[in-house]
């Protein structure tokens, strides 16, 4: 008969449930934008395309969710382990697939070797959810003209890219983040990364049929339902609250909130920082929308402005997160039409990370430089001291000119490797034809 496990019982205290289930709701969030991305899509992907797009991208989602749990998550927990004196190669056979703290029961373990293991154990499944959203983001971009194969190998190499930039960037202890570079909601690693790969492979897969011009088989390119895409806007507005709560650490007194990246905020302004910043983009987009008769940027503004104050929710106040987030649609609409007017086929990812991104990335380090964090809770001294690193203008460029130039390196080698492999492109008549009948024998129009 085999012994009785020791059971320690500072690992699964009601206190320790109260942080469990906050971190929970996080992934709550996190499938919840899921969900409205591929209502986004749904909506405003052409008919003869709508089912392969999104199986395309559920199955890229569920590759980047899986890759993540067997080796993602002991990149960017590494940032801890290099703090506490052990390694990244620690991390990562502590943490992959079959690792001995992902696959313990927390009651079991010592918490003098591991504290707050169940949390640790949930955040594998919220920052998997987002490791396949960084997929469906760059799907967005390649859509209907990316082969699947070479996509799917993508979704593998991007997930473990991104997990590795994650410890740079995000969190509070890593390189970038311990020495000033400030993003509060990961816009870096989940956003702007897959923005740099898109910018390799957009111009390599060329235009869709009737987006800029007539085809044969497709007068115009039109968008199915965009009261669809709206309601997905909604959906994603919605689940965001619950994942500012995975962004943050609670600590003595249990209520106390600091951000992940250490700085000094609070729930109640993190949640109102969010609400006003798609308030702000909102109204700008709207007044833009009017202006040009473009129905496209009544979703760029609240998605542009949550966009410039993600990196921020937690050291704006929220009066100023609302005049930034009035000028996010307007970067938006300078990418969306610098693009547009060069026939460039991307029309989300450019216009909302590379302009609301590095507006909202740039504005931080303009007006809330000298902002302490970063370090750790409870160090007093050394390198990893509690708020010892301050917000500055040249960090917050660095972590955009870090995140962009690893997504673009990326794009450039799968480039190369996959058009000498499986190749990149669909066909521009199997594009016109619709890849539902071709693929699947669905025929739901064009």
């Amino acid at each position: 008969m085999e012994g009785t496990a020791t059971f320690f019982a500072e690992q699964v205290t009601l206190n320790q449930l109260v942080q469990n289930l906050v971190y929970a709701s996080g992934t709550v969030g996190a499938l919840m934008v899921v969900a409205g991305l591929l209502m986004i899509d749904a909506g405003t992907t052409r008919s003869a395309n709508l089912y392969n797009s999104t199986i395309e991208k559920m199955v890229g989602f569920f590759i980047g969710f899986a890759t993540y749990f067997a080796v993602g998550f002991g990149f960017w927990a590494g940032q801890y382990y290099i703090m506490g004196g052990a390694t990244m190669m620690d991390s990562l056979r502590d943490w992959w697939f079959f690792g001995a703290l992902s696959n313990a029961h927390a009651q079991n373990v010592d918490p003098a070797v591991f504290p707050g293991l169940n949390t640790f154990q949930i955040f594998i499944f919220f920052l998997a959810t987002f490791a396949g959203i960084v997929n469906v983001l760059l799907h967005f971009a390649v859509s209907e003209r990316m082969k699947a194969s070479a996509f799917y190998i993508t979704c593998v190499v991007a997930t473990v890219v991104s997990s590795i930039l994650s410890w740079a960037v995000w969190g509070s202890v890593g390189p970038l983040t311990n020495a000033g570079f400030h993003d509060f909601f990961g816009i870096g690693f989940v956003y702007i990364f897959p923005t740099g790969i898109a910018m390799v492979l957009v111009p390599q897969l060329g235009k869709r049929p009737g987006m800029f011009a007539p085809h044969p088989k497709v007068p115009s390119y039109q968008a199915p339902s965009i009261g669809l895409a709206a309601t997905g806007l909604i959906t994603i507005f919605s689940g965001l609250p619950m994942v500012i709560l995975s962004c943050l650490f609670f600590v003595d007194p249990e209520a106390r909130a600091i951000s992940v990246t250490m700085a000094d905020t609070s729930l109640g302004i993190a949640f109102n920082n969010y609400a006003l910043a798609w308030a702000g983009g909102a109204i700008t987009g709207a007044a833009i929308s009017y202006k040009t008769k473009n129905y496209i940027y009544l979703l760029f503004g609240p998605l542009g402005g949550y966009v410039a104050g993600a990196p921020g929710f937690d050291v704006w106040l929220p009066w100023q997160m609302f005049f930034v987030a009035l000028g996010a649609p307007l970067f938006c609409w300078l990418v969306y039409d610098f693009t547009s007017k060069r026939q460039i086929d991307e029309h989300k990812l450019f216009p909302l990370f590379i302009g609301a991104g590095f507006y909202g990335l740039v504005m931080i380090g303009l007006f809330k430089a000298g902002t302490p964090r970063g370090g750790y809770w409870g160090i007093t001294e050394g390198p990893y001291a509690y708020q010892h690193g301050e917000i500055s203008l040249l960090m917050q460029l660095a972590g955009f000119a870090l995140c962009l130039g690893v997504g673009v390196i990326t794009g450039l080698i799968l480039s190369v490797v996959l058009k000498a492999t499986t190749g990149l492109r669909v066909p521009e008549e199997e594009q016109a034809e619709g890849l539902d009948k071709l693929r699947w024998g669905l025929d739901s129009g064009k």
